[in-house]
């Protein structure tokens, strides 16, 4: 695993801001997007802003993917698709992610995201990224 290149992430200004953590427990990672007033988008819910969460599934996504195997560099997403299930109330959310399929150059990976009970999932996001292993060793 490179905590080089996931502390990397986490140091990027656009993921610093949110505060996103990592959290490990075996292999795994969980993370974790605390709350924080700037998060909300919608005070009359009060309900945090969808992008934020959303963001917030992407950089899960590469997380996971930099967490499970030797990139020479961050992964960059091509698409992602978004499903948002319910308001996410202003409070932590947690994701973790599950790569579908890791190649040479694309991987696939879904998210999900949830505040309270994982079984409850406030959004799921379904991404493919663009990654660059680092090369086998003979």
């Amino acid at each position: 695993m490179s905590d080089d290149l996931l502390k990397t992430l986490l140091e990027a200004p656009y993921v610093a801001k949110f505060g996103i953590r990592f959290e490990r427990k075996g292999d795994e990672l969980t993370g974790v997007l605390p709350y924080d007033e700037h998060l909300v988008g919608n005070p009359l819910v009060p309900a945090l802003h969808g992008g934020a969460v959303g963001a917030f599934m992407e950089v899960v996504g590469s997380g996971a993917l930099i967490a499970s195997q030797n990139l020479m560099r961050l992964p960059k997403p091509i698409d992602v698709a978004v499903d948002y299930l319910r308001p996410a109330r202003p409070v932590d959310v947690y994701a973790r992610a599950v790569i579908g399929r890791s190649g040479a150059r694309v991987a696939n990976v879904r998210v999900e995201a949830w505040q309270g009970r994982r079984e409850a999932p406030v959004a799921t996001l379904h991404g493919h990224f663009l990654i660059k292993p680092e090369p086998a060793s003979a």
